[in-house]
């Protein structure tokens, strides 16, 4: 109970380094996110709605790609960022930027594939409205995500799950740095074999905060927040 304790009083007395901890967890997060969603997203509407040669075998390899292990995404940007890397110059290994790119090459493919799923199903029906009224190409992208903005916010919000939950590929290419690259995760890995629980229960109870909120707010997107109230 004493643990208990002194995790509530960390979080009510905003203790600095739990404080920090949170910020970089959170901007690590939104803008692992909204690179992943700025990229991913057109893509998914664009395997959902075409029909080209090959696109099975696209969807094969990014059905691959949305179950891959996050110490190989974590590996791969590790290698790339590397001081005997290609990318080695940038200087940007056990960085956030890093953490941000490991955090891309993980998403993507899961934003990517949702909103492929989400989009195949009424696209047909829109696409056949949309050639008859003889609409350009960058309009009908634009009639896809309109009308399936609702799912398509439940898959950011997803993103945002996964990548907020994620200890792996952070880890590897941001080296879990106190006061620089040290995010919730790898921040309650690390307290917890120091036999330091109240910190990490503190930690724990907010990241359990915020996947509540991210819940709330999927469930209100998808129209059913009366289950709430």
């Amino acid at each position: 109970m004493e643990a208990f304790r002194e995790a509530f009083r960390l979080i009510v007395t905003l203790n600095d380094e739990l404080m920090h901890i949170l910020g970089v967890t959170l901007k690590m997060s939104f803008a692992s996110v909204l690179l992943s969603c700025l990229a991913g997203v057109p893509m998914g509407v664009r395997l959902g709605a075409g029909k080209f040669r090959g696109r099975s075998l696209v969807m094969r390899i990014l059905y691959t790609l949305m179950g891959m292990p996050p110490v190989v995404a974590g590996l791969i940007v590790f290698l790339l960022l590397s001081r005997r890397g290609p990318l080695g110059s940038l200087e940007l290994l056990f960085s956030v930027p890093a953490m941000v790119i490991a955090q891309v090459v993980l998403i993507t493919p899961i934003v990517t594939g949702l909103t492929a799923s989400v989009v195949a199903i009424n696209a047909p029906a829109l696409l056949e409205t949309a050639n008859g009224l003889r609409l350009p190409r960058l309009t009908k992208l634009r009639l896809l995500v309109t009308e399936n903005r609702t799912p398509l916010v439940s898959v950011v919000l997803a993103g945002f799950g996964r990548a907020i939950a994620e200890v792996g590929a952070v880890n590897l290419v941001g080296g879990n740095i106190q006061f620089k690259t040290r995010v919730m995760t790898t921040a309650i890995m690390l307290e917890t074999s120091k036999g330091h629980f109240e910190f990490a229960i503190a930690l724990g109870a907010i990241l359990i905060l915020i996947a509540f909120i991210i819940n709330i707010a999927a469930s209100f997107f998808r129209g059913d927040s009366h289950d709430y109230g």
